[in-house]
């Protein structure tokens, strides 16, 4: 799995190609020049609402923004993105059900956080992150 500081530094790569500032692909999305940074660095990922227009201005594919270049082997496998999205549903029914604390709960996402490099529960709370989290879900499958 490729990690958000590898995206991050190939989105610097492909910016500073192209000739841009941070300040200048942070106009032509209509962001701030921080959230840029804030990719570049691997603090965070791009919002799913400004991945294909990044991509089009880095003249890449979203496939290869979110794989830092790498060639991402098609497998025979598919899924649809309601069953992904019913999948977080029953994460949080174990919440839900089994408690916060219980061993069951606790493992399942100590097991996601560690395999993911993510706070599961923090993605979870935001829709912004959790938008973001589906889409790095149908990319890895």
């Amino acid at each position: 799995m490729v990690s958000h500081i590898e995206i991050g530094q190939y989105i610097q790569k492909l910016r500073k190609e192209k000739g841009l500032s941070q300040k200048s692909l942070a106009e032509q999305l209509s962001i701030s020049f921080q959230a840029v940074s804030k990719w570049e660095t691997g603090e965070s990922l791009p919002d799913v609402s400004v991945l294909l227009d990044l991509a089009n201005i880095l003249e890449t594919t979203t496939d290869k923004l979110l794989s830092a270049g790498n060639v991402v082997l098609k497998r025979h496998r598919s899924i649809q993105v309601d069953h992904i999205v019913e999948g977080f549903k029953a994460l949080e029914n174990l919440r839900f059900y089994f408690g916060e604390q219980s061993p069951f709960y606790q493992g399942a996402i100590e097991g996601i956080n560690r395999k993911m490099s993510i706070d599961f529960e923090h993605y979870m709370k935001d829709e912004r992150y959790r938008n973001t989290m589906l889409a790095e879900v149908i990319i890895q499958y």
